[in-house]
């Protein structure tokens, strides 16, 4: 009897290991499809929204990042563009529309009124909308340039790439949906 309980954890433990060896596998092919096929929802509100039709046509090309399609429905999308201002009415609609998407998914902030409220300091503007969803990237700028978009599309996709993929999500976040819902149950 001793001598099946001696051999059980080292079965275990190389199965474990063969299995770790597969789950990267598969965890960075799922990485390597998922940054390379982004489906944008761009959330534009303001003039920056010129400089995302930009980004877009021909010239500066986003789509040979693989953020070509933009989706304007929130379930068909998993990356969110929030361009320009967001007052304070807007943000419940912009929080229902990143809770319409499905995980994984991940939020870009376009322009410095969509990151801290820029030169609108008043009482109808949301000062950051990381006061209300979680980010992953700010993209700095009154209006960003081209360029500025291209480099935050590929600080994403680095993120994107390191980020551990399963195959069935339990429903865990990513992690910076993670670390925001844990600042703000902090704040509370």
């Amino acid at each position: 009897m001793a001598a099946e309980t001696d051999i059980a954890p080292v079965i275990a433990t190389r199965r474990d290991e063969a299995m770790g060896f597969f789950q990267r596998m598969v965890s960075k092919g799922l990485g390597w499809a998922r940054k390379y096929s982004l489906f944008t929802y761009p959330f534009a509100t303001a003039c920056c929204g010129m400089e995302f039709m930009s980004v877009a046509a021909s010239r500066y090309d986003i789509a040979r990042f693989g953020a070509e399609f933009p989706r304007f429905s929130p379930r068909q999308a998993d990356m969110l563009m929030v361009v320009g201002t967001i007052n304070l009415k807007q943000a419940p609609i912009l929080k229902r529309v990143y809770e319409q998407m499905c995980e994984p998914k991940w939020v870009v902030s376009f322009g410095v009124c969509a990151s801290s409220g820029g030169f609108y300091d008043n009482y109808a503007v949301l000062q950051g909308i990381d006061r209300i969803i979680p980010v992953d990237v700010y993209i700095p700028g009154c209006p960003p340039r081209p360029e500025q978009v291209l480099d935050g599309l590929m600080l994403l996709q680095e993120k994107i790439g390191r980020q551990v993929h399963r195959v069935a999500d339990k429903g865990e976040p990513n992690p910076t949906a993670a670390q925001h819902h844990l600042l703000a149950s902090m704040n509370k």
